[in-house]
């Protein structure tokens, strides 16, 4: 809930979808579906950076009733890259004006407090898989036990990652996991170095700029289910990750599609922008989470 109150991006709760727009994506018939991984295109995302205009951009796609071409504008808020109209038509979120929930969504401070205090915890059983990184670091990815039964080895697998200190504990993460989860996607929770009780055997932690982890939790998610489509999604500190990771793979990225949610595109703005006002609640709360981190760890170096 932290990750949505960040002001750097003006009005986030009126231009950042979050779940709605990850649902929409699970809802829709995948375009790739029925073919071989390495038919599909390699690269199908979705980025929504707050701070960057396609007003001149114009989509077109086929009416339903037949009568021609008609034009489809996204959100001005929202940036298209590497996809076809055909997989953009499907979309009818971004055609729609935001709405927020009255009273509890109206401000964006009251919704991240209310959500904190307020949302539920949903009970899941998870399967923790630990991966050693090249420099003998370690991550920990939290599958929902029972899938490799209940689903079938094709089927969609989404790498979910948290913002800042997250991980599978957090009722964000957890709610989104159970909404894939009911329409048939595989999930699977990426805790970076410390979070969510992951070890941490190395002094290097993480950080924005930092791929590696996520490049191999990649290679080893699509090692792992070689006919699936793999998706990601990610939240504030994940979303940055998660798109810089986008854009140091290009054209060889493994993944199908990726969702960004209230991504700090800029993060010395949004730094800056944590010591002001209202704001440095969220600081403190951050800081303190990392402390706790640091705190349980620091003594084994």
């Amino acid at each position: 809930a932290v990750q949505r109150s960040e002001k750097c991006i003006p009005n986030l709760s009126a231009h950042c979808r979050r779940e709605s727009d990850l649902m929409a994506a699970l809802q829709t018939p995948s375009p790739f579906a029925g073919t071989a991984r390495r038919f599909a295109p390699r690269l199908r995302y979705l980025l929504l950076p707050t701070t960057m205009s396609l007003s001149s951009s114009i989509v077109s796609s086929r009416s339903r009733d037949g009568d021609g071409e008609q034009p489809l504008l996204p959100h001005s808020s929202l940036e298209i890259a590497g996809a076809r109209r055909g997989l953009l038509a499907g979309f009818d979120s971004l055609r729609r004006p935001y709405r927020a929930f009255p009273v509890f969504a109206s401000n964006r401070h009251v919704e991240t407090i209310f959500a904190a205090f307020t949302r539920s915890l949903p009970t899941v059983a998870f399967r923790r898989e630990c991966l050693r990184t090249p420099d003998d670091g370690a991550v920990a990815l939290d599958w929902v036990s029972g899938d490799d039964r209940a689903l079938p080895g094709d089927a969609p697998v989404l790498i979910l990652l948290p913002g800042l200190t997250g991980g599978s504990q957090d009722t964000y993460v957890r709610h989104m996991l159970l909404r894939a989860r009911s329409k048939g996607w595989r999930v699977v929770v990426f805790n970076s170095r410390g979070c969510a009780n992951s070890p941490v055997t190395t002094a290097k932690f993480y950080s924005a700029s930092f791929t590696g982890d996520l490049r191999q939790v990649v290679d080893h998610v699509l090692t792992r289910y070689p006919q699936s489509n793999i998706y990601a999604a990610g939240w504030s500190l994940g979303a940055n990750i998660l798109v810089r990771y986008l854009g140091e793979e290009t054209d060889k990225c493994s993944l199908s599609g990726a969702v960004s949610m209230c991504n700090p595109f800029n993060l010395v703005i949004a730094d800056e922008d944590f010591h002001k006002g209202f704001n440095n609640i969220y600081d403190r709360a951050l800081a303190n989470s990392l402390r706790a981190i640091f705190k349980k760890n620091f003594i084994k170096f």
